[in-house]
């Protein structure tokens, strides 16, 4: 089989959540050049605007439907709408999450449950929502991102790093649950990337920036389009015997 065929995503239906901006964008881009049609999952309909209008540029089908993954009936009825509307589901990205943190001795309950409700409930609500879709499709890819917190901890941050750590066993768990409906679900752990939520530090603290670049194989920070290749990758038939498994995509990071 050619090596572009196995990357070919033409026909196939993808669901980004969290696809208007950063990490989510960038994936979403990336399944669009391999032919995917992109469904934006996401609660921002005027920042999901812009995004729709950089797919349509690119010449993809792109659609938005506003959701919120911390509600479980809210991904249900996204997915029905994304089949409803592009005919069918084949992938979901499960990239909905927010970074917020606070010192573990000073952090509140409202920020642990939001932390988790979101970003590892959301994960389980939209996967959980796509299931009945893949299997009715013969099959599917299932992606759900992590973090470097999924492998090292975070002393202002545990309630990211518990939610980051446990989308790494979901995955895993579901891997195990749905490999016999050809469904293969694998997670990405990103790296130190440029996006929304950092930006403001990075700009603020040339130390923090110049201590990342120093601790980073490469000697640069990522940026979203980096996550492009490995999103691909698990989402088409390349990967077809892959399943369970947690990539970092950190220039390095993970290993110095």
């Amino acid at each position: 089989m050619a090596s572009s065929l196995l990357f070919d995503l033409s026909g196939k239906v993808a669901i980004v959540t969290g696809g208007n901006g950063g990490l989510g964008l960038g994936m979403a881009k990336g399944l669009a050049q391999a032919g995917a049609s992109i469904a934006i999952a996401a609660r921002r309909a005027n920042k999901a605007q812009a995004a729709l209008a950089e797919l349509d540029a690119m010449g993809a089908r792109a659609i938005f439907v506003e959701t919120d993954v911390a509600d479980r009936a809210s991904c249900f009825a996204m997915a029905q709408s994304v089949a409803d509307r592009l005919g069918r589901v084949d992938i979901l990205i499960a990239n909905a999450g927010i970074g917020e943190g606070a010192r573990p001795e000073t952090m509140d309950e409202a920020m642990w449950r939001r932390t988790l409700d979101i970003n590892l409930s959301g994960s389980f609500f939209s996967a959980q929502a796509v299931y009945p879709h893949l299997k009715a499709a013969g099959g599917g890819k299932l992606v759900m991102l992590g973090s470097m917190t999924s492998i090292f901890g975070a002393a202002g941050a545990a309630n990211y790093a518990a939610s980051k750590g446990a989308v790494v066993q979901l995955a895993k768990s579901l891997a195990i649950a749905w490999a016999r409906d050809n469904i293969q679900v694998n997670a990405i752990l990103p790296g130190w990337l440029v996006t929304d939520m950092v930006a403001d530090t990075k700009a603020r603290a040339p130390e923090f920036d110049e201590g990342i670049v120093a601790r980073t194989p490469a000697r640069r920070w990522g940026e979203p389009d980096d996550l492009a290749g490995t999103a691909v990758y698990l989402c088409s038939r390349a990967s077809d015997f892959v399943t369970g498994t947690a990539i970092p995509v950190d220039g390095g990071y993970a290993v110095m």
